[in-house]
């Protein structure tokens, strides 16, 4: 309740060198306090005038203050809804763009699938020529089987002991009496490649077997035929052979 002009009022009396606690205190120490009461009761006034202000702009911060922490939790209460909206859009879009991109994969392997049907028919197509072409030549083997089966055993049994010549002469012999007894083979017939695939025949030159005609025939005759074979070899070709041929099952030579 103290007020402006009682301050000033009071004003001279502050002024004074002796309005102190210690000479009230000498004078009558009873109420000394006093003197140290209204003293601070004018400097709670000086301050307080300021401090009034301070807190009427302080409330009105406050209400302001309050109004915008409304305001801002609000806006923070869109903003989580439109976050969770946001959040069920790009789950929606990862979705599509999963089954976008799956479509994709579908699309580029049935592309993929049909370039290789397309080009699998086209290839086909080009073979139909070679496939009937090799269609009619495996009648002709069934049809000459038996005579070919026939020469080839001839051969095998029979011209171990003769060279190249006479090993010709005996296959045209057989050829004759074969057609007048009409038993049809194969004229161009190769009797090495009944008896003997070229990769055997590859693996026999490995081992040392001379590659013409005679040492194959006569490697064929050693593996094929039935009986034992003995070997004339005055260039030790075939003893080379046959000890590579054999070391891998224990071959045992007596010299």
């Amino acid at each position: 309740s103290i007020t402006g002009e009682t301050v000033e009022l009071l004003e001279p009396y502050l002024d004074m060198e002796d309005y102190n606690l210690d000479t009230a205190k000498k004078v009558c120490g009873n109420v000394a306090g006093l003197c140290s009461w209204t003293k601070a009761m004018a400097y709670f006034y000086g301050i307080n005038k300021e401090v009034l202000p301070l807190k009427a702009n302080l409330a009105l911060q406050e209400g302001r203050l309050a109004a915008a922490q409304m305001e801002l939790n609000n806006a923070q209460i869109q903003l989580d809804e439109k976050q969770m909206e946001l959040d069920e859009v790009q789950a929606m879009y990862v979705t599509a763009m999963k089954e976008k991109q799956a479509l994709l994969d579908d699309a580029e392997a049935c592309r993929r699938k049909m370039n290789n049907a397309t080009a699998l028919i086209e290839g086909l197509g080009g073979e139909k020529l070679r496939w009937t072409a090799s269609s009619k030549n495996f009648q002709n083997q069934i049809i000459n089987l038996v005579g070919n089966v026939l020469l080839a055993t001839g051969f095998l049994s029979y011209s171990g002991p003769f060279n190249q010549e006479y090993r010709n002469l005996l296959l045209q012999l057989w050829k004759k009496e074969m057609d007048n007894s009409k038993i049809p083979y194969s004229n161009d017939l190769n009797l090495t490649g009944i008896l003997v695939d070229n990769a055997t025949v590859s693996e026999w030159n490995l081992q040392g077997l001379p590659n013409d005609d005679l040492s194959i025939q006569n490697g064929i005759i050693v593996t094929k035929a039935s009986r034992y074979p003995l070997l004339i070899d005055p260039q030790g070709q075939g003893k080379i052979w046959i000890k590579n041929k054999e070391k891998s099952n224990g071959l045992q030579v007596n010299s």
